[in-house]
């Protein structure tokens, strides 16, 4: 899984001191809740009827065995001994308290996690396969894309305040598992007549109060051009999505009003400004950040088994 470099390290302890004061403020009276609101939104933190829940991010599902044992620390500490995992593929504690938080922070940020952007109107966790790096049928691991998608969605100073918050999902495999056509945008791996792997892009997904399986975009975007891409799409949406009903601010009823067509033809134009600048992706950049993900060490298993052969006469449909 993906290690923290020295930015990466710097920017999370900065921006934990940073809540930590603002924490400080609420609680001596220095900002009212209307002003604290905006700033514990951007950090994961919600007001509920009874007490704050806080939500920290899991990047792509993925967490190390020493992030659980202190994710579990926490919820003994700081919480009533559980959390919940989330849709997201996040993880939220519903009973912190405010003088809490900030220890709360400095704990995740000891094992390289935070609870940036895991609430507002911004681009979420973004969500793989479960079985993403493992799965017989992938296409390629979608981690390292995963990564490298978070990294630039993580305070784009563009997409923090959109019409409503964003979600994206990812599948590197041919079976989804991934549920990509239900989300803002979906990518899906393919490879087109050359063999070269690519993404399908799915857009205007969603369920909630207003389910519709989103429209299919573009069938193939190479690796190369994927940021820029993503960063049409995002940028015809935080131009034109709704922001008077928040009931209708999703970019699934700006698609389905729009229409695919229409829509396409905006991102294409915006795609055609940003295509083969500083969004490119160098193969470089895939293979450093692809190095940190090691594939699972499998136990190698005969093909045939006694165990298998056995349930196939017991069960003739099992076979």
């Amino acid at each position: 899984m993906y290690r923290y470099d020295e930015f990466d390290a710097a920017f999370v302890k900065e921006r934990t001191s940073q809540f930590s004061d603002q924490v400080r403020r609420r609680l001596s009276g220095e900002l009212n809740e209307d002003q604290f609101r905006p700033l514990r939104l951007m950090n994961g933190l919600y007001l509920q009827l009874h007490a704050y829940m806080l939500r920290i991010a899991v990047p792509y599902g993925t967490m190390s065995p020493k992030q659980l044992r202190m994710l579990a620390h926490i919820a003994r500490t700081y919480d009533r001994n559980y959390g919940h995992f989330t849709t997201r593929q996040n993880i939220q504690f519903n009973w912190p308290k405010l003088r809490d938080i900030p220890v709360i922070l400095e704990l995740l940020a000891s094992v390289e996690m935070h609870a940036i952007q895991t609430s507002g109107n911004c681009i979420r966790n973004i969500t793989t396969d479960q079985f993403a790096g493992a799965a017989a049928d992938e296409i390629i691991d979608p981690r390292p894309v995963a990564e490298i998608l978070r990294q630039w969605s993580s305070l784009h100073p563009e997409f923090l305040y959109l019409p409503r918050k964003f979600k994206i999902a990812m599948s590197g495999a041919t079976h989804d598992r991934a549920a990509i056509r239900f989300h803002d945008i979906g990518l899906q791996a393919t490879t087109n007549a050359q063999g070269e792997i690519g993404w399908e892009v799915w857009v205007g997904g969603g369920l909630g109060r207003t389910p519709i399986i989103g429209k299919l975009i573009n069938g193939h975007v190479p690796h190369e051009h994927l940021l820029a891409y993503l960063e049409s799409i995002l940028r015809v949406y935080n131009r034109y999505g709704r922001r008077d009903n928040k009931f209708k601010a999703r970019i699934k009823i700006l698609v389905h009003e729009e229409g695919i067509e229409s829509f396409r033809e905006q991102v294409e134009a915006e795609f055609a400004e940003v295509k083969g600048g500083v969004l490119t992706l160098p193969q470089e950049e895939l293979d450093r950040i692809g190095a940190y993900f090691a594939a699972p060490a499998f136990e190698l298993l005969n093909a045939t088994t006694i165990d298998i052969e056995r349930e196939k006469i017991l069960k003739p449909a099992y076979g």
